[in-house]
């Protein structure tokens, strides 16, 4: 039993979430529609819902196209980097309490480590490698550029982030992410108590994720592609598939340390049976989740691409700055308190 939960719990996040994954390439389409006044994709079954089905066998069903002068080898590993790490992340976002089912007690996340900011942070700078070296194995200028771009990016967002954290683990006195949840009961969510922090991190993570406006290592109008130029088939769907899950990924993130997690204010004094509770629970985090990623979608369609240099300004010469402020006014006020 011991072994058989741990190996359900991870099946059902991983189908979850995949499935969350190609259904949120369907919304970003329908939504872009909507906002450009276009119909969208409503042709591959009821409305369009079949559409994911679609798009799967058809990146399948393509050519694998590998420039002659490629590293091999690395360029077909790169995709699977970004893809896996994209997925082992979630591994330590608590997405409920706990809840009973036959008699035994089943925590709502695959792993409960104690220090799952950390890891969640290892793992988002591990990321970066798999844009990096789909750049360099391409043996294109445009996918190295690409790359380089990524590696870049990542180093002036990554401190922002960093620090961006460090003012919620001051408050919560915990690395571990179910228990950052717990501290943020009632109205007590970080949004609230860490608003610098909030928008640090979320802008942080648009940047983390290649998002628009800061998807400089791919943008069209001068890289025609960037770092996935030379991949076709079922390896530029493994990168489509990753940038993705790394939104349903970054989304659950900030919901865990700033939007309360699970939590449902004051929930407890419903009365109802805890069983119910922990589904609506679920439900609550999967709602927060969902409005995360409309957010992350939307300001893809209404903001335009920055500037290169640009991205720079603001990652050093705004952002950092302002977390170290606001992670030195978060001391002062605890030290005070």
């Amino acid at each position: 039993m011991e072994l058989l939960i741990p190996v359900i719990k991870i099946s059902v996040v991983l189908g979850v979430l995949l499935g969350v994954v190609a259904y949120t390439v369907l919304v970003e389409r329908r939504v872009a529609a909507a906002i450009q006044n276009r119909v969208g994709p409503n042709r591959v079954g009821w409305n369009g819902l079949l559409q994911p089905l679609a798009d799967v066998i058809k990146l399948v069903m393509k050519e694998d196209i590998v420039p002659k002068q490629a590293n091999r080898f690395i360029h077909d590993l790169a995709p699977m980097i970004s893809m896996a790490i994209a997925l082992i992340t979630f591994a330590v976002i608590p997405f409920g309490d706990s809840i009973t089912l036959f008699g035994q007690a089943i925590k709502l996340q695959i792993a409960s480590v104690n220090i799952g900011i950390l890891y969640i942070l290892a793992m988002t700078s591990l990321g970066v490698y798999g844009i990096t070296l789909s750049g360099w194995s391409s043996n294109s200028k445009y996918s190295l550029l690409g790359g380089l771009r990524s590696s870049a990016q990542m180093l002036s967002y990554e401190l922002a982030m960093g620090l961006s954290v460090i003012g919620v683990v001051m408050i919560a006195g915990s690395l571990e992410l179910d228990k950052i949840v717990q501290t943020q009961h009632g109205w007590m969510w970080n949004i609230l108590l860490q608003p610098v922090g909030f928008v640090t991190f979320v802008v942080a993570s648009f940047a983390e994720t290649n998002r628009h406006p800061f998807d400089l290592p791919e943008a069209e109008p001068e890289l025609v592609g960037g770092y996935h130029t030379e991949y076709s088939g079922l390896k530029f769907g493994l990168f489509f598939l990753a940038e993705y899950t790394n939104m349903v990924t970054s989304s659950a993130v900030i919901t865990t340390l700033f939007l309360g997690g699970w939590q449902i204010p004051y929930i407890g004094l419903a009365g109802l049976p805890a069983f119910w509770v922990s589904i609506l629970q679920v439900l609550a985090f999967c709602v927060k989740v969902y409005l995360l990623v409309l957010f992350f979608i939307i300001i893809r369609w209404t903001i335009p691409r920055f500037r290169y240099d640009q991205l720079m300004n603001l990652g050093w010469k705004v952002m950092l700055p302002l977390s170290v402020l606001n992670l030195l006014v978060t001391g002062l006020v605890i030290l005070y308190l």
